[in-house]
């Protein structure tokens, strides 16, 4: 059980860890472009729900990995 316990732990801090870096490589990219064109970051509903979209594509992307 304790191993069961051990891989699953492992699993869930890499994905946060992956995630989490994955974020901020975002909100760099974002705030550098802004910088890059001398404007405030914004982000406009239609942006917000596409990005949301994609980002649940990806997830179930993911999810289906180890299906054949």
């Amino acid at each position: 059980m304790a191993e069961m316990h051990s891989w699953k732990t492992k699993t869930l801090v890499f994905g946060t860890v992956l995630g989490a870096l994955a974020g901020l490589a975002t909100a760099y990219l974002l705030t550098r472009r802004a910088e890059k064109e001398g404007k405030p970051l914004s982000l406009t509903s239609g942006q917000g729900i596409r990005l949301g979209v994609l980002l649940l594509g990806f997830i179930r992307q993911l999810l289906t990995l180890d299906e054949k």
